[in-house]
């Protein structure tokens, strides 16, 4: 039987010249890079971490229930 693929929703943020990670459906779940492909590892890392301690001690996972979309707006005079 092959093991359950779950995806998670990552949010990276560039702030101060750094990156920021996070995962809206995993509690605490954050991590940092120099560049956004590092943030991006390391918030990967995280989650595999965060997961395999929720397996071993028979803590149930969250279930991935975000997602995002990007909403456009127009110029208008009056901003």
């Amino acid at each position: 039987m092959g093991q359950q693929v779950c995806r998670y929703l990552i949010v990276i943020e560039k702030s101060n010249g750094m990156y920021s990670a996070y995962a809206p459906d995993l509690a605490g779940c954050v991590a940092s890079g120099a560049t956004r492909e590092e943030a991006e590892a390391n918030i990967q890392k995280a989650i595999e971490s965060l997961v395999c301690g929720l397996l071993d001690r028979g803590e149930p996972i969250p279930e991935p229930r975000s997602v995002a979309e990007y909403v456009a707006i127009e110029e208008c005079d009056d901003c």
